[in-house]
């Protein structure tokens, strides 16, 4: 075998450990990188939405919070001596529910907003207004986002879709820390308002605590 055969097997050997070498690293990396699986119902992870990962809302937390206050609107005086009683389910408009913490938790508050939405529509005994249909009427009003809140402002709106009640609340929370544990505990309130005494109805608060402990 001549020199120049010599070096090319070697430059052909060199380059094959090199490739098998990056494949080892690969399949190295792969194996100790991050890993996606699936859970909840329908899977082998059933119980993967159970454990909290942050102090933060998730969507055990905000599933709680609104279960919480509709099963209290339906064991509500109003709910069973008016609501039940009515003999075509009585339109209900969902309002925003104001942001009182100092998050930033506005997706948090749309699915809690929808999961609300969800329980009243599934209970057959009120009617729910369609939220694109407010959201068109505030754009048509040009009303600004201060507006939504102010319950005048909700009344008049709720007598333009025909509804006769809105269903608004708040969530706010009381931030403590206390050496390594940081501990967050969040509070919605619920409030149906007859749309055309401005009165408060229905109230409930529900409450749900969350803690890092390092």
């Amino acid at each position: 075998m001549t020199y120049s055969e010599r070096f090319r097997s070697q430059q052909i050997l060199s380059r094959l450990s090199l490739a098998l070498a990056s494949m080892v690293l690969m399949i190295a990396l792969v194996g100790c990188g991050p890993k996606a699986v699936r859970g909840g119902p329908g899977t082998s992870n059933r119980d993967l939405d159970e454990p909290a990962m942050s102090v933060g809302l998730d969507r055990e937390d905000l599933e709680y919070l609104a279960s919480s206050n509709v099963q209290a609107f339906s064991r509500s005086a109003i709910w069973k001596e008016t609501i039940e009683t009515a003999p075509v389910p009585p339109l209900v408009a969902m309002w925003p529910i104001q942001n009182n913490t100092t998050q930033h938790i506005d997706d948090q508050i749309a699915a809690l907003l929808s999961s609300v939405e969800t329980y009243l529509v599934n209970s057959g005994h009120v009617a729910v207004v369609s939220r694109e249909r407010q959201a068109e009427l505030v754009r048509e009003l040009r009303l600004r986002q201060s507006d939504i809140y102010d319950p005048a402002t909700a009344g008049k709106l709720g007598r333009q879709l025909g509804a006769r009640y809105f269903v608004t609340g708040k969530v706010s929370c009381v931030d403590e820390r206390l050496k390594s544990t940081h501990r967050v505990q969040y509070s919605l309130v619920l409030q149906v308002i007859e749309v055309e005494t401005g009165l408060i109805r229905f109230q409930n608060e529900a409450i749900r605590s969350k803690a890092m402990i390092h």
